[in-house]
């Protein structure tokens, strides 16, 4: 990759988990009942032939991570779980009382925060609250994700117990002084010790979470890194650029300075240099910054162009509805988002009185229905196209016009109606997505509000 074509195109743009983005939601004249309806709309006509998704926010941590850009709290006092799990269990309750019959859950996700914050016996109570009022999918897929310093040999076993085959671990990088940097001291051995725990547990996919650009990284630690990694041998993994967004996040991304930051060029070579030694050590790229053997489900979903994308990230199959339960979640019914509360203490204010406890959300309008096909298209398949009525916009000419520099620098081919992304064009494919982004064309924001695109 050419240093020009870094300089041209490395400029802020969503990740696009969902569009539109969630800076252009139209949340003024977004009402819960909208939601609630769409939520039925979409329930009624899947849930019987895929089921629902739920993503659940444990947001607990005991400690901060700089890099991190989750909704979090921090606290050592483990008593916050018990009244948690209780709010969550009764947000659920108020979804199961608005279906008209019982959700059949397809996909979970337990997510934070740290959700090995909890203990085993309390994360069973909060599942075995959720199956009591549903039906689970006979082609379930339940993951969470695990702190390597904290996750247990009970946590593995409680949760395979329930259902659960996948687990995620968070591994960024194991130079000490980058650690160190970023407030997240843990091992190899640690990560190799759980990882080998839930192999021989049963978990068929186990994963972990490498992040470049992260400060005072090297070539060497990229390298040191992925060698480490191999030799656990992870099903599939990802492979994320450190979105350095402290007007953001605040303090929490000034535990070191912007200059200690690999930035342009030389962030790019650490990606292009880990990329080359996870293709020599089998594995295969799969949709934006994930990689997997090609004995795992996420790549047999991408060779069968059944992926799909959602604030969860890439899953395997899709399901129309996803539930997101806890603070600061995302609920989609395809129709319409809608995020939760992001405070604790707002969350739990909204059902004591009994309301869902949404901050704010957005109803999709035809233009935007279209335009997030294209856009899932894109970063699930690499390639996108407009032959079919359905899939055609009345802006397209506008969208042609952004899409020339593309092609000129040799990112994208178009061909008949269809958009290939080249593999030059890979790396640069937020870039491409934001050709299609109209809400973005139309009011490009004035001050950064997304993070760098390389």
């Amino acid at each position: 990759m050419t240093s020009s074509l870094i300089k041209k195109y490395n400029v802020p743009g969503p990740r696009y988990t969902s569009y539109p983005t969630v800076p252009y939601w139209e949340h003024e004249h977004f009402t819960t009942q909208q939601w609630i309806d769409s939520l039925q709309k979409s329930f009624e006509a899947t849930n019987q032939s895929q089921g629902i998704s739920l993503y659940i926010h444990l947001p607990f941590c005991e400690s901060l991570c700089t890099f991190c850009g989750c909704h979090k709290r921090i606290t050592k006092r483990h008593e916050v779980e018990n009244p948690y799990i209780k709010y969550v269990l009764k947000e659920w309750q108020m979804y199961c009382d608005l279906l008209p019959e019982k959700p059949i859950i397809k996909e979970i996700h337990l997510g934070g925060g740290t959700p090995t914050f909890f203990s085993p016996e309390n994360l069973e109570i909060l599942l075995t609250g959720i199956f009591s009022t549903a039906k689970i999918h006979p082609e379930h897929e339940f993951s969470f994700e695990g702190h390597p310093n904290n996750t247990t040999r009970k946590h593995l076993v409680t949760l395979y117990n329930l259902g659960f085959r996948r687990v995620s671990f968070g591994v960024q990088d194991y130079a000490p002084n980058v650690q160190q940097a970023i407030n997240r001291m843990q091992p190899f051995h640690n990560v190799a010790k759980v990882s080998l725990w839930a192999k021989e547990v049963g978990y068929t996919s186990i994963s972990h979470d490498l992040v470049f650009g992260l400060p005072f990284q090297k070539l060497e630690n990229i390298i040191d890194t992925i060698e480490k990694t191999k030799s656990i041998n992870p099903d599939r993994l990802s492979f994320y650029s450190y979105a350095h967004v402290p007007w953001i996040k605040g303090n929490g991304q000034r535990g070191f300075k912007d200059e200690d930051v690999p930035k342009d060029t030389a962030k790019r070579e650490l990606y292009e240099v880990g990329k080359k030694l996870l293709l020599e050590k089998g594995y295969e790229e799969v949709g934006m910054d994930h990689f997997a053997l090609k004995t795992d489900s996420m790549y047999q979903s991408a060779i069968a162009k059944k992926l799909h994308r959602n604030f969860m990230g890439y899953t395997h199959s899709k399901t129309q509805v996803m539930i997101g339960l806890g603070t600061s979640s995302i609920s989609d019914s395809w129709y319409a988002f809608a995020q939760n509360e992001k405070e604790i203490e707002q969350y739990y204010a909204a059902l004591d009185k009994n309301e869902l406890p949404i901050l704010k959300g957005h109803y999709l309008t035809e233009e935007d229905l279209i335009v997030r096909q294209h856009i899932l298209n894109i970063m699930c398949h690499f390639e996108t196209n407009w032959e079919e009525p359905a899939m055609q916009l009345p802006e397209l000419n506008q969208i042609k016009m952004h899409l020339r520099e593309l092609i000129a620098d040799n990112l994208i081919i178009i061909e008949n109606q269809k958009l290939r992304v080249t593999e030059i064009g890979k790396p640069f494919i937020r870039n491409i997505c934001m050709a299609f982004d109209l809400r973005l064309l139309k009011n490009k924001p004035e001050t950064q509000v997304f993070s760098l695109t390389i």
